[in-house]
């Protein structure tokens, strides 16, 4: 399922092929949380986007509206109208970063939701069953999310429950597509490496989960507060030991320079909020840097927020326009801004795969780390 085409040192230029559709990587996954993206911005404003990937979230859709609603509906591709590939993580990290009260067991991790306090199990079993019903292309086995930084002695305890519930998450998912009335009998399982910022216990875990031969692998616990040296260190020293045939998927990374640095060090997948969180609040990414669109020097500034963009926003409105929407607290401003961001960041990766393509990555890296980090000055 997954080509490796080209690559550039670490950096590679694959495709991985799904039930619904062929993902060109490096990729970047547009986050629609309870399938959609904050901000007023639709399926069929991402195709216009480029997204190629939607990512939604196993726990909130369990709490809202619910995954038996969005079986009944027929999956949650058709629920939100959209036809391309969907991974949805399996609500691990949720449970541990919202739940009011937890309790971690063998079985799982019983705990109180957030928005009302209902009691709640969930388990590998679970977070199976439901990424079931939500029909998704892609589903995350359920691991333990554990805070940086924690007692080594219980991070490796985590890391050996985390292949525990890895080994049922499989067998649970085989399961599954089996059944007749299953929605995506071709769901596929990504696991996920966890080991806190201990390199020997990062690599245990990532010897250890590889070999369940599952369709790909992914790096969680990172872009939690731990400087970024050490998440780019991580990488580092898991990469040599990820399958080569299979995809990587960083999860929760980050801004344009981590996703160009992780590139460089082997990763394909990448999700973040950033985006669209950031433009909500005015912030907005440029191929020169970074532009806050409440400043007082864009009044009367008739230029698009990037001259070297063509999405719908920099096509058809000003940046004295949006800043006006935003100081009058128009939703409107937000929703130009999330397009922008998110169409801005589904460039970058499409801008990667092409330097890749023509051997040339290096010289994109030099040019573009560090200055897409900087305030942008125009």
């Amino acid at each position: 399922m997954f080509k490796l085409l080209k690559q550039e040192g670490s950096a590679r230029r694959g495709s991985f092929e799904t039930v619904h559709g062929v993902i060109q990587t490096p990729v970047f996954m547009n986050v629609g949380t309870s399938a959609a993206i904050k901000g007023a911005v639709s399926s069929l404003d991402l195709e216009e986007l480029k997204c190629q990937v939607e990512l939604c979230n196993t726990y909130h859709l369990h709490i809202r509206p619910g995954d038996d609603v969005i079986y009944k509906m027929g999956g949650l591709h058709k629920f939100m109208n959209w036809h391309r590939p969907i991974l949805t993580d399996s609500g691990g990290f949720q449970v541990f970063s919202l739940a009011k009260l937890r309790r971690i067991k063998e079985e799982g991790v019983y705990f109180q939701s957030h928005l009302d306090g209902k009691r709640i199990f969930m388990g590998p079993e679970e977070s199976m069953r439901i990424q079931s019903h939500l029909g998704s292309t892609i589903a995350m086995a359920f691991d333990e999310c554990v805070e940086n930084p924690a007692p080594k002695s219980y991070a490796k305890s985590s890391c050996e429950r985390t292949v525990r519930w890895l080994r049922r998450s499989k067998n649970e998912l085989l399961r599954l597509n089996s059944l007749e009335d299953t929605v995506n009998p071709r769901q596929l399982l990504f696991g996920i490496n966890q080991g806190c910022t201990f390199d020997d216990l990062r690599i245990e875990n990532m010897k250890r989960i590889a070999e369940f031969d599952l369709d790909g692998y992914a790096i969680g616990g990172l872009a939690v507060g731990e400087p970024t040296e050490v998440m780019y260190r991580i990488i580092e020293a898991v990469e040599p030991f990820m399958p080569k045939d299979k995809p990587r998927y960083l999860m929760g990374v980050g801004t344009p320079t981590n996703i160009i640095e992780a590139v460089w060090r082997g990763v394909d997948f990448f999700d973040c909020v950033m985006p669209s969180r950031n433009a909500r609040h005015a912030t907005v990414f440029t191929w020169n840097g970074i532009m806050h669109l409440t400043n007082s020097r864009y009044t009367l500034d008739e230029r698009p927020i990037d001259p070297e963009c063509d999405c719908p926003t920099c096509r058809n409105f000003t940046r004295s326009y949006i800043r006006h929407l935003f100081k009058s607290d128009e939703q409107l401003g937000g929703r130009l801004a999330v397009m922008h961001n998110l169409y801005f960041y589904n460039t970058l990766t499409e801008r990667i795969r092409q330097a890749l393509d023509e051997g040339r990555f290096e010289r994109f890296r030099s040019e573009y780390s560090e200055r897409l980090s900087k305030k942008c000055e125009d």
